[in-house]
């Protein structure tokens, strides 16, 4: 099953791009809730190129490491992945306007309810938005 969560950002799609794809900023805005954070990031951005976020509880209570590698890159438009579980996901970028239309298609996983896989990543693009629209 595939869930897609959405954000229209008021940002031309270069900036954008930019935002969601560099370690400086991923490390500003991935996570769902604010008792976590993302101290480390890594991206090469190629095909065959890994992608790495840590992800941790503030308190130090729990984390883990976010891995994928990427199978498909159009720059600035499009980016497909593969999670070490063998799940894809697909993140587009489309400007209009000067605002553009994010779009992250997921697989699911069957640990989660589609609810809270749907409610964590679209809270993680709303950061992403609320961060991107505030620099």
């Amino acid at each position: 099953m595939k869930i897609t969560v959405e954000a229209t950002i008021n940002a031309a799609p270069a900036k954008v791009w930019d935002y969601y794809t560099k370690p400086e900023h991923i490390t500003q805005w991935n996570f769902a809730d604010p008792s976590w954070h993302c101290p480390s990031a890594e991206n090469d951005l190629r095909v065959g190129g890994k992608y790495r976020a840590r992800m941790e509880a503030k308190d130090g209570s729990f984390g883990f490491d976010f891995e994928a590698v990427y199978s498909e890159l159009v720059l600035g438009r499009k980016l497909t992945y593969q999670m070490t579980d063998g799940r894809e996901a697909t993140v587009t970028f489309d400007g209009n306007n000067g605002q553009t239309d994010v779009t992250v298609t997921f697989d699911a996983e069957t640990e989660n309810s589609v609810e809270l896989q749907r409610g964590g990543w679209q809270a993680i693009l709303d950061n992403f938005k609320k961060y991107t629209e505030s620099q």
